[in-house]
């Protein structure tokens, strides 16, 4: 097109230096040889035009030297950027293959219970941070689940993360109750936080706030243990309510967490029922006006009858409250005790 423009117009106007602009143009987006194949093409319409117009020989060398250092340029500058462009495809690759092990989804069925997640990492392009959840199937029979959140967020935490999860996967086969569990993943975050820590850019306490639940199979009730993580809330014949107990630990990794003794609470947890699991990212939230998210009030108007359609709802709800994607990591698990009629055996 600038070429027959150029030809068209009159004598004393030489658009032919505009032909730089397809090479230029084209390495921002193209690889290496399409940039160099519009290079010659345009070196082709330079001489072209020249010709046409009937430039000196000196007038011509000059711009001719010009266009071909300059698509040289060109093609070397596509080829860094595709090269970069593949050396993160497979940093992204490895980033996410580690982060998928590290939080592994639950199964939609364990146990006599139904399941349901969420997890929206505060940075756009890390699928989990600084919040955690894992199921694992305990003795007796039953199923036992935790959810905390360590203090830090991003993919700066993800150390903390692996070592939580590392602690509860491995304890929640071994340790005969809930309250052994507790004390053996207090006493593995109190050794081992500070050494995954990102201590250099984060210098104040390390610690996980957490919540952790064994459910029987056959018995209608839960066995809890909060250790400084916002309450859970149970759903029962669509009347929520807050579980807030009176016997709450510090988070781990304080030191103010006893290895035996501690006290457990037990809740009532009847097929039909929902117990709500979240992270302080769902509660924080807040709207443009700065209002928290008020997630016990919402949950008294929502229809979801599973765990998959409640998550959906309150999703939906959380980004209208805020306007946009949350700033804080979130992290939902929902948890419904099937029927006995509808009870699934062990999946994994």
């Amino acid at each position: 097109m600038i070429t027959l423009v150029d030809m068209m117009s009159s004598t004393a106007i030489h658009l032919g230096p505009l032909v730089a602009l397809a090479p230029a143009l084209t390495a921002a987006f193209a690889g290496p040889r399409t940039t160099a194949f519009i290079g010659l093409v345009a070196l082709g319409a330079q001489e072209l035009v020249d010709g046409f117009n009937g430039e000196t020989m000196t007038n011509h060398i000059a711009q001719v030297v010009a266009l071909a250092v300059l698509c040289f340029a060109m093609v070397v500058a596509s080829y860094v950027r595709e090269h970069r462009n593949w050396q993160l495809t497979r940093l992204r690759s490895v980033a996410d293959a580690a982060q998928r092990c590290i939080l592994r989804p639950p199964p939609n069925r364990i146990g006599s219970l139904r399941l349901g997640w969420l997890y929206l990492a505060a940075e756009n392009e890390a699928q989990i941070g600084g919040d955690l959840f894992a199921t694992a199937r305990g003795s007796g029979p039953s199923t036992r689940v935790i959810m905390g959140d360590v203090r830090g967020k991003g993919i700066a935490a993800i150390g903390e993360v692996s070592v939580v999860l590392g602690a509860f996967r491995e304890g929640a086969h071994r340790c005969p109750t809930l309250r052994d569990l507790v004390a053996a993943l207090e006493e593995s975050v109190s050794r081992d936080i500070e050494d995954v820590a990102d201590v250099e850019t984060d210098i104040g306490e390390h610690f996980i706030t957490a919540l952790m639940l064994e459910i029987p199979d056959q018995d209608q009730s839960a066995e809890v243990k909060n250790c400084g993580h916002p309450p859970p809330m149970l759903i029962h014949q669509r009347h929520v309510t807050a579980l807030d107990f009176d016997n709450s630990s510090p988070p781990l990794g304080m030191g103010g967490l006893p290895t035996t003794g501690q006290h457990t609470d037990s809740i009532a947890f009847e097929p039909g029922d929902m117990l709500l699991l979240y992270t302080d990212g769902v509660i924080e939230a807040r709207s443009p006006s700065g209002q928290f998210y008020p997630l016990a009030e919402r949950l008294d108007s929502f229809a979801g009858s599973n765990p998959d359609a409640l998550l959906r709802e309150i999703q939906s709800d959380l980004i209208s409250h805020g306007g946009r994607e949350p700033a804080d990591d979130v992290a939902l698990l929902a948890i419904q005790r099937l029927p006995a009629k509808k009870r699934h055996g062990r999946r994994t």
